[in-house]
Order: C-alpha cells, then sequence, then structure tokens
C-alpha cells in the first residue's frame, strides 16, 4: 500500500517551513503522498503549493489572545472545523496525520483521534503551543526539540527541528569579505525591529565601513519601512527592504550577522547555516518560549541577546555597530553556531513517521 501522510498546521513560518521540510522528506526518502490541511489566512495557502503539495483549507480561528466574544465563536466553529478534517481523513485515507501546531492542526488532529489514525505531533518550542497541549497526552507519537518537552506527550523523542538539507551545505563566509547585515523579524516581519532599524540604518552604515544591509520587513510593513529608509537619507545603494524573502539560504551565506526574532525555526537555521545573531525575542511569544530559545543560543556563544524593552535606538546601534566590527568575534560565533546544527533532525523525524506508519491499521 502508498504511503500516505497529512500534515496539518501553518500560520506563520515557524509552522510551515518544518512542515515543508517534513513533508519534502517523506515524500523524497519514502515515496509518501502527502496532503496539507492549512487555513486561508496562512502562509501555507502560498509555500505549500509553491512547494509541490496539493493543500486543504479548513476555517477555524484563534483562541489565545483574543476577545471572549472571538473565542466564543471559535469555539462555535471548532465542531464544524472537525468535521471537515474527518471528510478530508475519509477521503485521503493517511497512515498517519502529523500536527505541527497552529489554527488547523488542532481539529485535524481531533478529528484523527476520533477515526484511530496514528497521530504524531511536532513541537519545537521548551513550552507546546494550544494544540499540541491539547493533543499532547493522547497522540501516539511526538518530535521535540528540547528535553524538558518531553513531559507533555506521550513517547516523546527529542530530534531538533527540521532544517532545509541547503542550509547545512552553507560555508563559512570568508572574514574578509564586506560585513553584510540580515534583518528578518520572521514571515510576517517585527515592527520593533522595522522601527529602530530605520531610526539607526544612516548612523550604523557611517560606523560600518562597507557594510550592505538587507531588511525583511513583512507584507503589511514593507512600504512604510523602505519609506522610512529613505527618509532617513541612508545611501540606498547599500540597503534593500524587502516584503518577504524566498531563498533564506542564499540570503544567510551572504551574512555576516544575523538581527532577527528568536522563533524555533530561526534558530534552528541559524545553527545550521553557522551564522552569529543578535536576537531580539518577540515578547508577546506564549509562555515567554523565544526568549529560552534565544538565551539557550546565547549560553552556547552562538548569539547575544537583546530584549526589546531594552532596544533603545542607541543601544541597538551599539551593539550592531559592536559586532559588525570584530571579524573574530563573529567568526568564533559562527563556529559555535554551526556546532548546535542538526543535520539530522528532519531524518529522525522522518522516520517516526514511517514507523507509525508501518503499524497502522
Amino acid at each position: 500500500m502508498a504511503l500516505r501522510i497529512l500534515i496539518a498546521g501553518g500560520g506563520t513560518g515557524g509552522h510551515v517551513i518544518p512542515a515543508l521540510a517534513i513533508g519534502r522528506e517523506l515524500r523524497d526518502r519514502y515515496g509518501a503522498e502527502v496532503r496539507f490541511v492549512g487555513t486561508a489566512r496562512g502562509l501555507e495557502t502560498r509555500l505549500v503549493p509553491a512547494g509541490g503539495f496539493p493543500l486543504d483549507l479548513v476555517e477555524v480561528g484563534q483562541l489565545k489572545g483574543l476577545s471572549f466574544a472571538t473565542k466564543l465563536r471559535t469555539m462555535g466553529a471548532l465542531p464544524g472545523a472537525v468535521l471537515r478534517c474527518m471528510q478530508l481523513l475519509r477521503a485521503f485515507r493517511p497512515q498517519v496525520v502529523v500536527g505541527v501546531g497552529g489554527y488547523a492542526s488542532g481539529p485535524a488532529m481531533g478529528a484523527a483521534l476520533l477515526l484511530r489514525v496514528p497521530t504524531m505531533a511536532y513541537e519545537p518550542n521548551a513550552i507546546p503551543g494550544l494544540a499540541n497541549r491539547l493533543v499532547g497526552r493522547l497522540v501516539s507519537a511526538a518530535a521535540v526539540n528540547f528535553t524538558e518537552t518531553q513531559r507533555f506527550f506521550r513517547k516523546a523523542v527529542v530530534t531538533g527541528v527540521p532544517v532545509r538539507g541547503e542550509f547545512f551545505q552553507i560555508p563559512p563566509r570568508d572574514t574578509a569579505a564586506p560585513p553584510h547585515l540580515l534583518v528578518f523579524g520572521g514571515s510576517q516581519g517585527a515592527r520593533a525591529l522595522n522601527t529602530r532599524m530605520t531610526e539607526i540604518i544612516g548612523s550604523l552604515l557611517e560606523r560600518v565601513p562597507g557594510l550592505t544591509v538587507l531588511h525583511q520587513a513583512g507584507a503589511r510593513h514593507a512600504q512604510a519601512t523602505e519609506a522610512a529608509y529613505r527618509k532617513s537619507g541612508a545611501d540606498a545603494e547599500r540597503w534593500r527592504v524587502a516584503a518577504f524573502l524566498d531563498e533564506m539560504p542564499s540570503h544567510l551565506q551572504r551574512a555576516s550577522l544575523v538581527l532577527c526574532r528568536s522563533g524555533a525555526s530561526s534558530v534552528a537555521e541559524l545553527a545550521a547555516a553557522g551564522r552569529p545573531s543578535l536576537l531580539v525575542p518577540f515578547p508577546q511569544a506564549a509562555d515567554d518560549h523565544q526568549r529560552r530559545n534565544a538565551e539557550a543560543f546565547a549560553r552556547e556563544g552562538a548569539a547575544q541577546v537583546l530584549l526589546e524593552a531594552e532596544m533603545s535606538a542607541e543601544v541597538l546601534l551599539e551593539r550592531l555597530a559592536g559586532l559588525l566590527t570584530s571579524a573574530e568575534r563573529l567568526a568564533e560565533m559562527a563556529r559555535n553556531a554551526k556546532a548546535g546544527g542538526r543535520p539530522d533532525a528532519v531524518l529522525k523525524i522522518g522516520r517516526m513517521i514511517f514507523d507509525l506508519a508501518r503499524i497502522a491499521p
């Protein structure tokens, strides 16, 4: 029987990009037929079809951080989303359903449990998201990134975060090359990074000879961020603002330093690529998991951490200029980052899913 796997979840790049890595591994190594389930509001609507996978959509909303009335509407829509997922499962008949977190993960995993389809949860953060916490004790297996996360799941294995092979193939950067700063706040951008960078870009370019900057600002903020860069008077030949960067490995290859948030996927990609970073955790991240990710990476000597509450324009300028003008420090951080990469993470996760499928009824 052909191997069929359903991967459910999405929303942000932190959910979708690892899910695509898992999907490619199952397709390329095991010849699996892989389908995705997501929502119309997530990045999966663009990235999953672009990755060559079919995508089914369900209607489900957010539960955390919203008004009581919105939560009630979401709860009212959940039974319909679960029924829709049950229809999809009966039509596709997967041997395993993989939940990667995000809006669609909960209904799909719930449908799989009701239909007695084996399930596996993927959780990259120290504290699981709501969808994975709800099903954690019921799933057949789980792949996690931190030892402390195992307690939330049945049969959890520490695998690390799936990262595309291209990230591990990035060579060490030539320390004699002109410095290049890559700035990104995740798939949706980061308002705080956008604001502070536009305030300091002129001074930063003056402080760091030869520096160039590539700034992913997010689709909602790209136009305003680019306008602010132009208004600063900074040399337009030395910076570029983009809404979204599709081929991150090529951009990381150029970077001598990365300024970014500290989602699990971003940190894993930095480790795979061996690139030093200044990490600014998203302060509203659930259970403050981005701060935990950043501090763990900093303890390995691979990054520095700057809390958003402390990120004045002056402080950010000094931290960036200090790092970008110290080639030896950047090289040491790069080596430490590379040492923390886990190139076998996606292999382990793929094998876990394959093993579950082999014993599926």
